[in-house]
């Protein structure tokens, strides 16, 4: 296979990641107002490690760096909790 497939292949792939990404950034904002009506912490440490331990143990599952798989959650955790500090604090939610 040519380069320039590998890499068009590599391209899609990457638009699905960006879509699951903004996706998962929709649910966040959903989340953002159940918190709010329950009166939860956007942080929930408990379930950051749960997160973080799901994604580790799949990633070894996958036979792919565990390491980076779990700094990348890390990363979408952040966003996550970001997006729902920007729906609270403005009460916009799409």
């Amino acid at each position: 296979m040519p380069i320039e497939a590998l890499r068009a292949e590599i391209n899609q792939i990457d638009e699905q990641i960006i879509d699951l990404i903004a996706k998962r950034q929709h649910l966040a904002a959903r989340m953002a107002q159940v918190k709010m009506n329950d009166g939860l912490p956007i942080h929930d440490e408990k379930r950051t490690r749960e997160v973080l331990d799901l994604a580790f143990n799949y990633a070894v599952e996958k036979n792919i760096n565990p390491v980076f798989v779990r700094k990348i959650f890390g990363i979408l955790i952040d966003m996550s909790e970001e997006k729902q500090r920007e729906c609270q604090g403005d009460g916009n939610l799409p």
